[in-house]
């Protein structure tokens, strides 16, 4: 009895073995940055004029061009892994704009104002979208303290829009802290990428 459970066993084993031996990875096509092909959740990118990121003053404080200038050769359906375009759209939908912090602090600089505004005047021209304001944060400090300033920064970047008139109702919040840094590095160019929010249209 004992040789036939054995003997059944490793008839089964060699079987799935088999089996198994022909089902390799199928290939799967590369993320393709054109519209409608395979973009991420099926959603088509829209069009628009994006902000971008100057790095003059990269030794303490990032200085940001949010004139909603085209970023140049970079369009729309410009390669989102890159660089360029995470530093110029961060993990913001491609219609909004990303609002950047000084370190340890949670209040909008005037220089990043332009990017609300932005940002408020499509809320008003889409009423019927939503809004989730994610609060990022650099790598330093303890997690706990990190999420808590990431949820100031979003609280922050909300009431200024509700101030503009944005209801406050399409507009929710969310802090991932240092949970999510977009540049991984050390630096203090990728602290200040990272110290962030994104603006995520539902």
């Amino acid at each position: 009895m004992k040789t036939l459970k054995t003997l059944l066993l490793v008839t089964f084993a060699i079987a799935a073995l088999t089996l198994t031996a022909g089902c390799g990875k199928k290939p799967v096509p590369a993320y393709s940055s054109q519209a409608g092909n395979n973009a991420p959740e099926g959603k088509e990118l829209a069009s628009g004029k994006q902000g971008s990121i100057s790095e003059e003053n990269m030794s303490g404080e990032e200085s940001l061009d949010a004139s909603g200038q085209n970023l140049g050769s970079l369009g729309v359906n410009g390669d989102q892994n890159s660089e360029e375009y995470k530093k110029a759209h961060g993990r913001s939908s491609i219609e909004m704009q990303p609002v950047y912090f000084d370190f340890d602090q949670a209040s909008i600089r005037s220089d990043q104002a332009p990017r609300l505004e932005h940002d408020a005047d499509y809320l008003k021209n889409n009423l019927s979208r939503k809004l989730v304001i994610e609060g990022n944060t650099d790598e330093r400090g303890t997690n706990e303290y990190n999420l808590a300033l990431g949820e100031r920064r979003a609280l922050n970047a909300k009431t200024y829009l509700v101030e503009l008139g944005i209801d406050g109702s399409r507009i929710r919040t969310v802090s991932y802290g240092d949970e999510r840094p977009l540049f991984p590095g050390h630096t203090e160019e990728d602290w200040a990428q990272n110290r962030r929010d994104d603006f995520v249209l539902e």
